[in-house]
């Protein structure tokens, strides 16, 4: 009686472990599918969404040297609001981390996800994607237009603008 208990436990552990293994796979393969066909809905869904600036109403952000005072300004913000999910290195923390985001993204864009951040999270595929890998939905913060633009400043100091 015990040896055949002990062996159900045995193969039952066994046939779980596989399982995993199994899924696993097929979820990449699931997330980079869906990943694929949420691009192309979202692109038939709205025609007029931009990802390069966004949803939003910054259409244009004019950049010039950085402006040190914003970005001071910027700094303060990051610690209140945004450095508890938010590492300024490539390191994911809750959300990703920052550096290079002034590289990857257009400053509309950022400027638009600081914002809208609700909106940008149902229609970006690329933020829908990043929303897989950190399982947590960024909150809207209700950062006014000055606190993202300087921000935005802080972000490109980050990344070492001048």
């Amino acid at each position: 009686m015990k040896k055949s208990l002990a062996f159900t436990i045995i193969i039952a552990f066994v046939a779980f472990i596989a399982s995993c293994g199994g899924n696993s796979t097929k979820t990449d393969e699931n997330a980079a599918g869906s990943t694929d066909s949420a691009t192309t809905e979202t692109s038939k869904e709205n025609p007029s969404y931009d990802p390069n600036r966004g949803e939003g109403k910054f259409t244009t952000v004019e950049l010039g040297p950085l402006d040190a005072k914003k970005a001071e300004l910027g700094d303060q913000v990051f610690q209140v609001k945004c450095s508890s999910c938010h590492k300024l290195t490539d390191e994911r923390l809750v959300g990703p981390g920052w550096a290079g985001v002034t590289e990857r993204r257009k400053p509309e864009w950022i400027m638009n996800f600081i914002t809208n951040t609700d909106v940008m999270i149902d229609k970006d595929p690329e933020v829908q994607a990043q929303l897989e890998l950190c399982l947590v939905r960024m909150p809207n913060q209700n950062l006014s237009d000055d606190d993202a633009r300087n921000l935005l400043e802080f972000m490109r100091r980050n990344d070492g603008a001048k």
